[in-house]
């Protein structure tokens, strides 16, 4: 693996990860582990976050073949203004301070089932799309899934130990700053991709 390919993994690996971190699927996994085995919850939510990320990549693939190397700025600017977008709709939003309620599924079911509905469409899948134009699909696609893995894994050992008394206001907050940068930066580099040449 190059330097550029390593750099290219850490970057989506972070941002996926770190974006999870915080995002409802991961509240859902955390309420799912207070209540259920941890181990399969998280096993559900890791398979489920593998499926997501498969599909990302293959829509992010099509799209860049589809538009070509001349416009993959194109893409960008779209993945980067729907962040915003999400970010205002976020915020607009109340936040839902109840937990998921028990089903009598098994719990990796039930967290597969749950989760990978969540990522439909989400933040980080929609990043998986984008950064598939930028750092390839094979990065995006391990790098993606392991980034989400990890955020499982600390969703449920939270849910384990404190799931139930983590306040989703706060993180909510945090996430919408958090979109909102993250769309502006992705829509410069759409634009002018030389003013942030140290993104890829």
């Amino acid at each position: 693996m190059s330097t550029s390919e390593l750099y290219g993994a850490l970057v989506v690996y972070a941002i996926i990860g770190g974006l999870e971190l915080v995002d409802r699927t991961n509240f859902s996994l955390i309420a799912l582990a207070a209540r259920n085995s941890p181990l399969a919850t998280f096993a559900g939510g890791a398979i489920a976050f593998i499926a997501s990320t498969a599909l990302a990549v293959s829509i992010g693939t099509a799209l860049v073949t589809a538009l070509g190397p001349s416009r993959i700025g194109i893409l960008r600017v779209a993945g980067g203004a729907f962040l915003i977008a999400y970010a205002i709709w976020l915020f607009s939003r109340p936040v839902e301070e109840g937990a998921v309620s028990r089903t009598g599924h098994s719990a990796l079911l039930t967290a597969l089932a749950v989760t990978f509905l969540l990522e439909l469409g989400d933040t980080t899948m929609i990043f998986q799309i984008v950064f598939v134009a930028t750092y390839g699909g094979w990065i995006v696609l391990i790098a993606g899934a392991a980034g989400l893995i990890t955020a499982a894994a600390v969703g449920t050992t939270i849910g384990r130990h404190v799931g139930l008394r983590v306040r989703p206001a706060l993180l909510q907050k945090i996430v919408v700053v958090v979109l909102v940068a993250v769309g502006v930066v992705t829509i410069l580099y759409g634009l002018e991709p030389r003013l942030l040449s140290w993104v890829g």
